[in-house]
């Protein structure tokens, strides 16, 4: 006798996020662990604009507690402001009541889906990015030089990389150039996200 498949049916409506039509919309962010060479564990928390795909924060050290990404983001915020929303993933990090606490006191909606990796697709992207072309091309002695040089590829990363999606632009170049069409067309951008 053959068993009948069972239909499967989803518990929510599944929501497609739309996609951001100008900088400063909505971030990513995710972690990437490296080892210097005595051992010691490097921590990376990493910050992309998913629009322009510019690399806003890469801050590096062995523990980055949510209090402390609380700190890089109010840093960022004081250069560019906050976006609408930042896209993380379900790790104990970005589940904590620290960011949670800035994000309701900021405005700011986390986006935290369980199992979910490809609607984080922009900070994946960047985070292989940044492992081949960056961690695994040097062998960090210390934190102090893991920091340098890691800061030194974020501004070249944003810079001179160009990128097909950004019309084999820089991320840099590319910002530049959508906040110049805003300020000279500011209802090009108004489609609410």
């Amino acid at each position: 006798m053959r068993k009948r498949k069972r239909k499967r049916i989803t518990a929510v409506d599944r929501v497609v996020r739309p996609q951001p039509t100008g900088p400063n919309q909505s971030w990513s962010m995710d972690f990437v662990s490296d080892g210097l060479a005595y051992g010691h564990r490097l921590r990376c928390l990493n910050v992309v604009d998913d629009y322009t795909r510019e690399c806003l924060a890469l801050e590096v050290d062995t523990s980055l507690p949510g209090l402390r990404m609380a700190h890089v983001l109010k840093r960022i915020a004081v250069m560019r402001g906050l976006p609408r929303s930042i896209t993380v993933d379900n790790g104990p990090e970005f589940a904590g009541r620290a960011l949670d606490a800035w994000a309701y006191q900021a405005g700011v909606t986390l986006f935290i889906r369980p199992g979910k990796p490809v609607e984080n697709a922009y900070i994946e992207s960047f985070n292989g990015k940044f492992r081949d072309e960056c961690l695994s091309e040097h062998w960090f002695l210390s934190l102090r030089q893991a920091k340098s040089l890691i800061e030194a590829w974020r501004i070249e990363y944003n810079t001179e990389r160009p990128h097909s999606s950004l019309g084999y632009l820089a991320p840099a170049p590319f910002a530049k150039g959508s906040r110049q069409e805003e300020i000279f067309n500011p209802d090009s951008k108004s489609t609410p996200y």
